[in-house]
Formats: structure tokens, sequence, C-alpha cells
């Protein structure tokens, strides 16, 4: 189709007149003119974010990165020699991962097929990711189903990929540069599209459940092992701590599903669950469901032991955030209960404790729809005004920093939060909350309550920590030798989990083999040799399990020194 029909039919759509495009196609370009004013005419380039900015946008998708990378990898074995590229986009459509032949890399990135570029719809027009990003439904953009003219050569397959609390986390692209005219050409990328979505959210589920049941469902025996259709995550009680789309079905009342006892839709209870277990043939591990139909089920049984001390499950990601330490299983119960409040928070800790992981956790918990994040360092006043007038009338404000807040919009703070009747705010700081030089009345408003995140050093589930950053962030099964994991164990950690995660990644880097020694770890680059005070000194000994050897390395003195100190604090191992 030539550009002024392209042109022509956009705007016989427009009038109202049905030219047999897509429905969604159809509303997609009526949002492109009517409510973000463009051009057809026009060849936009492709919106490209900053290099910065794409390093924040892979950060906060590690976990999505990690957890797609072993199904991209497959599916891009699959269309190898067929010039496809694949890209995996966040929840606004930045591209964070990306596959495609190194013969035509240059042609990808001018067509916006690469690490970095926005496919939201409001800047690129109707695409693949924009339309999915919309619709929440897999769909399939092809050629002059674009919008814009400096696209319309591309044909692009789309899947969203939903976390494990329903809510839509990204979208998993597949695209062609050029292809065959016919639209029904990419019917087979749908289906290759779709399954490796469907896999991603299987992966993710599966790394969130080492201390749960997981019960996985097929409509065929043979698949139900090795590729099920759906699972979802239950605690002790048998109620879903998550799930996969593909469960949603089972719950076609419309109703909420976390939460919900799986004995609801299904005729059993956790106690069956073990019945259902692989050491039972495929073909008799039938689930009767309530509306009289069957479907196939392989249970797996939590894989880590617990611990006495617990977030309750129903809380969701808040429960990922710890591996049983006891001061942050505290911290944690209590925020899973103030996230479905309207209290404002203020989450206190030292650089890199994971104070934004937190925020994020607690708004997915909560009940707010939207979510905004602003750092406060020469935040001005028309920024703020701007970007809280395009919240949506439930929405979460995360405030990164506080105490970097310029004295003119922290007046202009207190209006915004007195107007806004369906913001939630939280904010983040480094410093002592006692010690934020803020005005009485936005303190008050900022601080409802207190989440104070203990630094790493003070944890005592840093081999679980450890371990889990490993399987996200490497791209095959590596492991800890006994030395480097006594090591890690070890160091004081002045950074937290932002240098653990660094250090992880320099030693994943450096590894030849699958497991990790210790030339393979970087020397620590900030090690402090002061003495925390005897309450701090006493929760780092807990943290150590009272091995003095662990302690000395992990605040890099001798041995005696420890000791000397502990004695004049009067501490002792406990009875």
């Amino acid at each position: 189709m030539s550009d002024r029909r392209h042109v022509e039919e956009i705007e016989r759509v427009l009038d109202g007149t049905q030219t047999g495009r897509d429905g969604f196609v159809s509303a997609s370009w009526r949002r492109c003119v009517e409510l973000y004013g463009m051009d057809p005419t026009r060849r936009d380039p492709a919106h490209i974010v900053t290099q910065t900015e794409l390093r924040d946008h892979r950060k906060q998708a590690e976990w999505l990165i990690g957890a797609a990378r072993s199904s991209l990898q497959s599916l891009f074995r699959q269309v190898a020699g067929q010039n496809y590229a694949l890209l995996l986009t966040n929840a606004t459509g930045v591209c964070v991962d990306f596959f495609g032949d190194d013969l035509f890399l240059d042609e990808l990135k001018a067509a916006g097929l690469y690490l970095g570029s926005n496919w939201s719809e409001d800047l690129a027009g109707t695409s693949g990711v924009g339309a999915c990003l919309v619709t929440q439904e897999p769909v399939t953009v092809h050629q002059d189903d674009h919008f814009g003219n400096a696209h319309v050569a591309l044909s692009c397959t789309s899947a969203p990929i939903f976390d494990s609390l329903g809510g839509l986390a990204a979208v998993l692209d597949i695209s062609l540069l050029r292809s065959p005219s016919p639209k029904r050409s990419q019917n087979l990328a749908m289906s290759l599209v779709t399954n490796a979505a469907r896999r991603v959210e299987m992966a993710n589920l599966m790394a969130e459940s080492r201390r749960d049941w997981v019960l996985r469902l097929s409509d065929s025996p043979e698949f139900l092992d090795v590729d099920p259709e759906a699972a979802v995550r239950l605690d002790d009680s048998g109620r879903v701590l998550g799930y996969t789309r593909g469960a949603r079905r089972l719950f076609s009342d419309g109703g909420a599903v976390i939460g919900r006892r799986i004995d609801e839709v299904l005729g059993l209870t956790i106690d069956d669950l073990p019945d259902l277990m692989r050491d039972r043939p495929t073909e008799e591990r039938i689930v009767q469901m309530r509306d009289g139909g069957a479907l196939f089920g392989h249970a797996i049984a939590p894989q880590a032991p617990r611990t006495a001390l617990r977030v309750d499950r129903r809380a969701g990601p808040l429960a990922g955030l710890s591996g049983g330490d006891p001061a942050m299983t505290r911290l944690l119960t209590q925020a899973a209960k103030l996230a479905r409040s309207a209290v404002p928070l203020l989450i206190a800790g030292e650089s890199g404790t994971g104070k934004t992981k937190l925020a994020h956790a607690i708004h997915m918990t909560g009940s707010t729809s939207g979510f905004l994040a602003m750092d406060c360092a020469g935040l001005t006043c028309d920024a703020l005004r701007a970007a809280c007038a395009d919240l949506p009338g439930s929405a979460t404000l995360l405030l990164r920093r506080i105490e970097d807040l310029p004295p003119a919009t922290a007046a202009v703070l207190v209006g915004v939060l007195d107007a806004g009747a369906g913001l939630r705010v939280i904010s983040t700081t480094c410093a002592a909350p006692g010690a934020l030089d803020l005005p009485r009345p936005l303190f008050h408003r900022l601080a409802g309550a207190v989440l104070d995140l203990p630094p790493l050093r003070q944890r005592q589930d840093i081999g679980w920590l450890v371990d889990r950053i490993l399987r996200r962030r490497s791209p095959q099964e590596m492991r800890l030798s006994p030395s480097a994991r006594a090591t890690l164990l070890g160091r004081h950690w002045p950074g937290n989990l932002r240098e653990l995660e660094q250090v992880l990644d320099v030693a994943i880097a450096l590894c030849e083999g699958r497991v990790i020694d210790l030339p393979d770890l970087p020397a620590p680059v900030d090690r402090s040799t002061d003495l925390p005070p005897p309450e701090s000194l006493e929760q780092i000994m807990e943290a150590c399990g009272w091995n003095m050897a662990r302690a000395a390395r992990r605040l890099g003195v001798n041995r005696s020194t420890v000791l000397r100190r502990l004695r004049q604090a009067g501490l002792q191992p406990p009875g």
C-alpha cells in the first residue's frame, strides 16, 4: 500500500468507516490522532532512550530478564535464519533485552528493533508492543497496520507477560524487517511468541516458589511435566500466592485470585498435593474441576526449608525480599499490613539496602493502580505538578531521597499531597528520619510510619541472597566454591545489596567455568575499620551465628579486636 493510500485509509477510519482492519488496529489509529496528535504522513524515527535511562530500565527489569532469558534463547534458536528479531520490553514499552542476527544489526537499530527503543503507543503509534500493552492480549501488527509510515515495512507479533500477581509486567515481541504480504504469514510467529511468553511466566513463578507448593496444570498428560499450560503457587493452607495467566480461567467469576483457596475451583485440598507428584504415572494425576471438567496436575513440593518467622505469604512480592532474616521478616510483616492501608510510608536505610525495591513491592501488594517514581534532587515545582497531574485517581507516588528535596518544592509538595485524595506517598531516605531537615507539616504527611531497612552486614540471610542473585544473573547454572562463599558471607558490604549484586556480576563475567572461586571475586574497594556501637555489634554477631572468624572478616578487623570489643560491651553469645 502506498503512503498516500495508507493515510487515506486512516482518514476513513477516523470518519467511522469500516475498512476491514482488525478492531484493535482501528482503535489505535483513532487514539494516535485524537489523543496523541500524531500525523501519519510523517516518517518519525524510532524513539530511543538514553544510555542512562536504558541502564535504569534494565536494572528495574533484572528479575524479568533473568526469567525470560532461557525462553528467548530457545525461541531465537527456533527462528534462526529467518531474519526475526526478538524484543523483550518492560511494562512501559522500553526494550530491555534483544536477540537478532548480527548481519542485519544496522537495519534493526534503524528500525527500532533493538535495545532501548520505546514502542509505547503514545510515542511510536500503532505497533505490536504498543497494541499489546493496551489490549493486554497477543496481537500481530502487520506492515500497514502500523500508524506511522516509517514502520509500514515491519511485521510485529507480540504477547503479554504477566507477573505472578496477575499484573502486566512485560511484552515479548517477534518482528521482521520485511515479510510476505498476507497477515496470516505470521500465524506461526503468533504461536511461538505466545508459547514463549507462557514459559517466561512459568519460569518466574517457579523462581518465586522455592518455599511453597506449586500446582502445574495441563489439558494433556503428554505435556504436563515438561510444558504445562498453567500453574498456581500455594501456601500451607492451600491459598493462592501467585499464578500464571493461564490459571486465570480457573477463577472464571472475575474476582481476585490472590488469597483464594484452591479447593474453591478444584476438587482437591493442599493435603491431596503429594498424590500428584512425579512418583505417580502422569495419566493417573487427574484433578477434577468444580464445573465438572478435569485437568491433569503436577505438584511440586517446597524445595527450601521454612523458618520459624515468616512473612504472610499473601504479601506476594514482599515475601521475596527476605530469606528468613528475623529483622527483615518483622519489617516485611509490618509492610504487608501497611501496604493495604493509605498510611504514608518513610523507608529509611543506608544506600543500597533495597529501599526502592521495597517501595515497589509495597505498591504491588497494595490497591493503587498507577505508580510514579521521582528523584527529589533538583525536583522543580513545575515538574512535580505536571507529573502528579497525569496520575490516575488511585496511585502511588515514590519520592526517592527525600532529604534532597529543594525547599521551594517542599512547600508545593504539601499542597499536592493535600489535593490528591487517592494519592499514596512513599518516601525513601538515607538519613536518620529524626535528622531530616523538612518542614514539620511535610514531614508528618510523609512519615505516617517508618520502615527502617537493616544494612546487609546485619542480615542473617546473606547466603540466601547470594544464591538468589546468582540464579537470576548467571547465564547458566553457576555455583560458588566453599572458599568463595565463605569470603562473601564474611564481607563488610558497605554498599549493601547494590555492592553484592555488582560483586557477583564481576565474578560471573570473570569465571571461566561454572564454579566461581576466590580469584573471580573482586577485592573490596571500601572497607571500614571502625567497629560499630554495641547494639549494632550484637546484631552483626547474631547475623554471623556468633562465629568470631566470620564476624572479624565482615568487620574487616582481627578476631582479637572483636573479642576485646565484645568484652568491653559485656556481650556474650546466647546460652
